[in-house]
């Protein structure tokens, strides 16, 4: 057996060590972990947390039941792209660069290894409590191409930029410890508290200055002007934009 074959074995079969409000699903590599999330959010309940057994992509999707109309639900979103960032954060070298492109892909050095997206019951209306959401996540851990590092520096891998070691779970126990700090921030000061570390993590545009909106749109301001550029979340969720879709991957 390859040492690659035995690596994929062992961390398939992984168990995931989370807070007791976690509830761990773990599917085969081959599984889809937001299509699964969202297909058993209404009977499992929130802190459901759909993992796949990969070691080269850390691929996962939690389940949130929340308590406010779904307009202003769906910043649940930022609080997990948050977590995204802070996870990887923890498990970097120092002078790494972790950063969000708004809204749903995140770089580290500048190249994409990932991003978030996330789901609620089709009929769910605007001003009705969703019973669910999905926030979901892909992080590239290692390459599964004969790609050269570099090569293309747009996108990149976690091992590829000095993350060493790390494993695909360790992503998630991480994400799993700082969403919950995220909420609680959330629940204790008001969403202006995760709105501001995710805005932190957006790279910097000098004059610009930027605000989540109450229905989660981006606002966007520039020094010397008093318009407001506003960018929909609805509209850039239809779509993730770090996504393949033909591989139903992080794009290489």
């Amino acid at each position: 057996m390859s040492r690659l074959a035995q690596s994929r074995i062992r961390d398939a079969s992984t168990e995931l060590t989370l807070p007791s409000l976690y509830t761990p699903v773990r599917l085969r590599e081959w599984g889809d972990a937001f299509a699964h999330a969202g297909r058993i959010a209404a009977e499992r309940g929130a802190g459901t947390l759909v993992h796949v057994g990969r070691f080269d992509l850390a691929e996962f999707a939690l389940v949130l039941e929340p308590e406010e109309p779904l307009a202003g639900a769906r910043r649940a979103f930022y609080a997990g792209m948050t977590a995204l960032a802070d996870a990887l954060i923890g498990c970097s070298q120092p002078e790494t660069d972790v950063a969000i492109r708004w809204p749903d892909t995140v770089l580290v050095n500048g190249g994409l290894v990932g991003g978030g997206r996330l789901a609620w019951p089709k009929a769910a209306g605007e001003n009705a409590v969703p019973p669910w959401l999905v926030f979901g996540a892909m992080v590239r851990v290692e390459s599964m191409t004969d790609r050269e590092p570099g090569v293309n520096p747009n996108v990149t891998t976690l091992a590829e930029e000095g993350f060493g070691g790390l494993r695909s779970h360790e992503v998630i126990e991480s994400f799993a410890r700082h969403f919950m700090v995220a909420i609680d921030a959330w629940q204790e000061i008001g969403f202006a508290a995760v709105a501001k570390t995710y805005v932190e993590r957006l790279p910097r545009v000098s004059g610009m200055r930027r605000d989540i909106d109450e229905n989660g749109d981006l606002l966007i301001r520039r020094t010397g002007t008093a318009a407001t550029e506003r960018k929909s979340l609805v509209a850039a969720l239809a779509a993730p934009s770090w996504l393949d879709g033909t591989t139903e991957e992080p794009l290489t």
